[in-house]
């Protein structure tokens, strides 16, 4: 199967000396039996046009002729980015039909030979001894991967929206090599304490963002290529939904399986297209000459990053979530890429397969425990309540007796205490070691602190200094308690 900005196969067969008038006037007589335009003709070889219908898929055939060698090669007319084995089949019927005439007698080759030169084009019209593409002329058949064309529209668009993405993020201020984690996550990356609490957009979002220009331009390499592959065979349509709904799955993956990773890029949604692709590949629906090199070619490439991505800081959770997304998606398009022309089959399986994968994820979304975003929430209560219980230390010395004991109890002690209510209620999360005995430290924060406080009261109220010394060693060990927890941040 031939790939590229135009699909080409190619085969050589050997010539002896003096075989090559022979090998023209059997090469001719095959395209006249196949059926075949002839489009130019010369002592160099023959271009024909398959010629089977305007709206059938149909190729150029040029048959080169040299000295010990015969070129033949089938491109592609169309501006289709994949031919599916069907210039190998081209070649594969010239040659059937080359090899019928290799009974001709040199009688009837030499005289068929001298009826064909009334045909030949003049010497420097003829495009078989054209000289070889440029290199500036091979850089820009290069660039054609960047141009929207008909059966390759979403792909370059998707490429150009992810690359736009990255570009507004660097003139923003992101760093291009080692983006912060704080630049991800105000741009959109998933993030579990974040996506669960109220902000499932993540979930898509994520899906254009990347890690450094590296980890863009490895995804968009990856992209083009099962772009090219996939987007003539599924349509816009069809990819498009494809694409959208393996990053959604590869999001809720890695929101399941990861607690505290940053999750960013498109690489979830392109195992997406691959998925949607081993679904293609394992079926009959694409030709079996071209089916066991892709299915190798995609299985490898499978493997292969998933077992790059055992090695950590890689998110794996997304990109099997995205492959098995992307071939339930391709098995349940099947039907509708059978009878092409059954466009209520088409969009109904696409409805379908929205309605599936949102909802589904949606409870999967509502069942993911979110320990870590309960943990935020609350830990800012109290450092609310922190803030609120401090404030009696900000009453000048000289403030009235009554307002230094109501603010050392009412709005200090009994904040104290709601605090340790709090920090209590944490402990009883699902959360690292660390969490814990962090909470441990602050649960004796909170009882210093309610300690000195009932000191500090008593000695107002008994207008005494005899606390002083004991509210002394209370402020000592809280002080070494912040230094401790500040250390852990």
């Amino acid at each position: 199967m031939a790939i590229g900005f135009t699909p080409k196969y190619t085969e050589e067969i050997p010539l002896n000396a003096g075989e090559a008038q022979s090998a023209l006037v059997r090469s001719v007589e095959a395209v006249h039996q196949l059926g075949w335009k002839v489009l130019q003709l010369s002592a160099s070889g023959v271009i024909a046009y398959t010629n089977k219908g305007t709206f059938s898929w149909n190729a150029e055939l040029r048959v080169t002729i040299e000295a010990e060698q015969v070129q033949i090669e089938s491109a592609s007319t169309g501006s289709e980015m994949i031919d599916w084995g069907r210039n190998k089949k081209t070649v594969d019927e010239f040659l059937a039909a080359y090899n019928e005439f290799a009974t001709l007698s040199p009688e009837e080759l030499s005289f068929k030979y001298e009826l064909l030169k009334a045909d030949f084009v003049a010497p420097e019209e003829d495009v078989l001894k054209l000289p070889p593409a440029t290199t500036a002329e091979s850089i820009k058949e290069f660039f054609y991967v960047f141009r929207p064309v008909k059966g390759y529209t979403v792909t370059p668009v998707l490429m150009y929206l992810n690359i736009l993405v990255f570009i507004v993020m660097a003139i923003a201020g992101v760093n291009v090599f080692e983006p912060s984690t704080e630049s991800l996550l105000s741009w959109g990356a998933n993030f579990r304490p974040l996506t669960l609490e109220g902000q499932p957009w993540r979930l898509l979002t994520n899906c254009f963002l990347h890690i450094g220009i590296l980890h863009l331009l490895m995804n968009m390499y990856a992209l083009v290529y099962i772009g090219l592959l996939l987007e003539p065979y599924l349509g816009k349509v069809r990819f498009i939904s494809a694409y959208l709904l393996s990053g959604i799955t590869a999001s809720i993956a890695s929101l399941w399986w990861n607690d505290l990773t940053v999750s960013a890029g498109a690489s979830g949604a392109i195992f997406g297209m691959y998925g949607v692709f081993l679904a293609m590949l394992t079926t009959n629906h694409i030709e079996k000459t071209a089916r066991k090199a892709l299915l190798t070619s995609i299985m490898i490439f499978v493997a292969f990053n998933l077992l790059n991505g055992v090695r950590g800081g890689i998110d794996n959770a997304a990109h099997i979530g995205g492959l098995v997304g992307g071939l339930i998606i391709g098995y349940a398009f099947l039907p509708g890429l059978k009878k092409p022309t059954h466009a209520g089959l088409k969009f109904g399986t696409i409805g379908v397969m929205a309605v599936l994968i949102l909802t589904s994820s949606f409870v999967v979304y509502r069942q993911i425990p979110n320990d870590y975003g309960v943990y935020d929430k609350k830990f800012a209560e109290f450092t609310a309540l922190e803030a609120k219980a401090l404030e009696v230390y900000k009453l000048p010395k000289d403030a009235p007796k009554a307002q230094l004991l109501k603010g050392l109890k009412e709005d200090g002690r009994n904040n104290w205490q709601k605090s340790l209510k709090i920090i209590e209620g944490l402990d009883k999360l699902n959360l690292p070691a660390v969490f814990h005995e962090r909470n441990v430290m602050l649960k004796k924060y909170c009882e210093l602190r309610i300690k000195s406080y009932d000191l500090a009261y008593k000695a107002i109220a008994e207008n005494t200094e005899q606390y002083k010394e004991e509210m002394q060693g209370y402020n000592i060990e809280i002080q070494n308690l912040l230094n401790e927890l500040t250390a852990q941040k």
